[in-house]
């Protein structure tokens, strides 16, 4: 039997997904490639659904494919320490978008190989004779979930590998063909959901397993996403050229309603999953694969070979989860004045790094826009979720470092400060008294100002910059191998990356009741988004102020959400509760408001003391609402130049 042309790589981990009640793991094993004999086997079949959940490792978590998900946003810019692929996602002006440098190659080749995957189990499995309908749905929601992906980033894409239309390829080829989107979207996305919701079971196989309800998140968001594509309010480009009619004769109000139908019945029939009591509880570390996650890339401190990565040192690369990284600063060059006996005073970093949530390893290639500081957390005494979001106070922990240590520390003002106490501040407002800014960097060693009485450094919204900002507390590392010192924080994650939790069936169903869709008893829009709003008005902790804190703010956020919301209004609700997460840029494309909303945005400069907020200027293309299929594609294709280049995304 002839070799796959497309590597296979079964991966080096247990996919440990916590769900309650589930207590069988999927066991991977390493094998370079299948043939269709291997799938007509129990073993076979069960080794490709193993994969299929390892593949996604290749691309969530993966920092280089979570910069096209976020920066160019509105949440997002690039950060000080920013190479060409995050320059380039800004579209910004430093560097021009293309093939090589998008980084949605993450997504182009770990689709494909997991797509070929799931067509070899799906055709072959029948011959097993033992294997259920619930094994074969699981490969079918795996190749729908990957090729809504694909047309989401670069529009049509092939559903032919070399053997046929959604048919299991083995044989070598250096052709491609793409298909448009409404093929894309009728022939492989919804009639495998569709299936996949029929034949799944309510709850997990394993733990962490596909369900019904996460078929009908999916089915649902997916018809939410053709519907905008077949109105194009924007009249925004598609590619392959292609009429925005349906195939099956359905106009777009017609999928905005079966959007709305069936997020409607995800929630009344959430199987294992629920919302979390409070915002806090769906991130925080010590509450990892709970049962508002619904799908992950999974993890594990407890196993080298298990996790995918290095538990002590990251490698920047896939199947690392190091994500997190980029939206961290270097908070170790905070600096802090230490007494010492019979030795002169000396500055020392007070903030060392830690595999702690709110700390853990910078790379500084991405910074958060003043606007999504100010104006998407606007609200951040009622609202837990920025709260919840950012670590906002960096609290010393130099002890833990071990090797001398100082009498005393002294820090801003002058002022005496103790290991846990805060040595640094974000502010959540512009302070009534001034700040006092140093020129440079300043005896903080980061360009943090002083207030009156006050012995951390301060820095206020607007004093944000591309080198100092909150740091992205939600994706933060969580360990329990650290003991009393500062751990590994130079490995990448050992949690989840969360790719889908429950939550979202709420704004499925909100965005298409906006949309027009008839709504039920109960579930108009504005009462969807206040079920999440209620919920983001309870707190149970306070990460800035690192105490217990429980308080009800639900009735004033529900009093606050306006009597008709618009899409702006939902988009906003997305941003304050998946900020970071690698949704934004797919909103704001699917929607077709990224120009809009994202056009023009406020950061300071690249220096450390650079308090002065600039406005910049991005120029979004209506052809940049598709992603550039990725260079090394072009490359090895064996075909010619001309078709090479109609075979690329327009503009590119």
């Amino acid at each position: 039997m002839k070799r796959s042309n497309i590597t296979f790589l079964i991966g080096a981990a247990v996919i440990s997904m916590a769900a309650p009640g589930c207590s069988d793991l999927l066991e991977e094993q390493p094998r370079s490639f299948y043939e269709p004999g291997f799938f007509q086997t129990e073993r076979g079949v069960n080794g490709g659904l193993t994969s299929m959940y390892a593949h996604l490792r290749s691309i969530y978590g993966e920092a280089y494919y979570y910069n096209t998900t976020e920066t160019g946003t509105d949440e997002v810019t690039y950060g000080q320490s920013a190479d060409e692929n995050f320059l380039a996602a800004d579209l910004s002006g430093r560097a021009a978008l293309n093939g090589n440098n998008s980084r949605a190659d993450r997504v182009w080749f770990g689709a494909f190989p997991n797509i070929n995957t799931a067509n070899g189990v799906i055709k072959n499995a029948s011959a097993v004779g033992t294997v259920s309908p619930a094994l074969v749905a699981e490969a079918r929601f795996f190749r729908a979930f990957d090729y809504f992906l694909l047309v989401q980033t670069f529009g049509g894409v092939p559903l032919d590998l070399g053997s046929g239309e959604l048919q299991f390829n083995t044989n070598p080829i250096r052709t491609s063909t793409r298909n448009t989107v409404p093929e894309v979207y009728t022939k492989a996305v919804f009639p495998d959901l569709l299936t996949a919701i029929n034949d799944l079971p309510a709850t997990p196989r394993v733990i962490g397993g596909v369900t019904k309800t996460l078929a009908r998140l999916y089915l649902a968001k997916a018809y939410l996403t053709y519907a905008w594509w077949l109105e194009n309010p924007n009249n925004i480009p598609t590619y392959p050229e292609a009429q925005r009619t349906d195939p099956d004769g359905h106009n777009a109000q017609w999928y905005y309603q079966k959007a709305y139908d069936i997020a409607a019945d995800g929630i009344d029939n959430p199987g294992q999953y629920r919302l979390q009591p409070t915002y806090y509880d769906v991130n925080v570390g010590t509450n990892d694969r709970n049962a508002e996650a619904m799908l992950y890339a999974d993890h594990t401190e407890s196993s080298q070979l298990y996790n995918g990565g290095d538990l002590s040192n990251g490698s920047g690369g896939a199947p690392d989860n190091f994500a997190g990284w980029m939206l961290t600063w270097n908070y170790t060059a905070i600096r802090t004045t230490g007494v010492y006996t019979g030795k002169p005073n000396a500055a020392f970093s007070s903030v060392q790094r830690e595999a702690v949530q709110p700390l853990g390893r910078p790379w500084v290639r991405m910074a958060p826009t003043i606007g999504a500081i100010t104006t998407t957390f606007a609200d951040k005494t009622n609202d837990s979720r920025y709260d919840g979001t950012f670590t906002t106070v960096y609290r010393g922990n130099w002890p833990k470092a071990g090797g001398e240590q100082p009498t005393t520390a002294l820090n801003a003002n002058n002022l005496p400060v103790n290991p846990g106490d805060a040595i640094l501040t974000f502010l959540n407002t512009e302070p009534a008294t001034a700040i006092t800014y140093p020129s440079g960097a300043g005896a903080s060693g980061v360009g943090g100002g002083v207030l009156p009485g006050r012995a951390d450094w301060v820095i206020s919204p607007s004093g944000i910059s591309r080198i100092t900002y909150p740091g992205l507390w939600k994706l933060g590392p969580y360990r329990t191998d650290s003991g009393t010192g500062l751990g590994s924080p130079n490995a990448g994650s050992t949690r989840p990356y969360y790719i889908a939790k429950f939550s979202e069936l709420y704004f499925i169903a909100a965005e298409a009741a906006v949309k027009g869709a008839t709504t039920k008893g109960g579930k108009s829009a504005r009462e969807l988004i206040n079920v999440i709003r209620a919920r983001a008005g309870k707190w149970r902790f306070d990460n800035s102020g690192n105490v217990a804190k429980v308080q009800d703010n639900s009735a004033a956020m529900v009093a606050a959400t306006p009597a008709t919301i618009d899409i702006n209004y939902i988009l906003a609700e997305r941003s304050r509760e998946y900020y970071g997460e690698g949704y934004r840029w797919y909103d704001l494309v699917r929607t077709q408001k990224w120009n809009e909303l994202a056009g023009t945005y406020r950061i300071g400069g690249i220096n450390f003391g650079d308090h002065t907020p600039a406005t910049v200027t991005r120029t979004i293309q209506p052809y940049h609402y598709l992603r550039p299929i990725p260079q090394a594609q072009l490359d090895a294709m064996d075909v010619a130049s001309d078709v090479k280049a109609a075979y690329q995304n327009p503009g590119y």
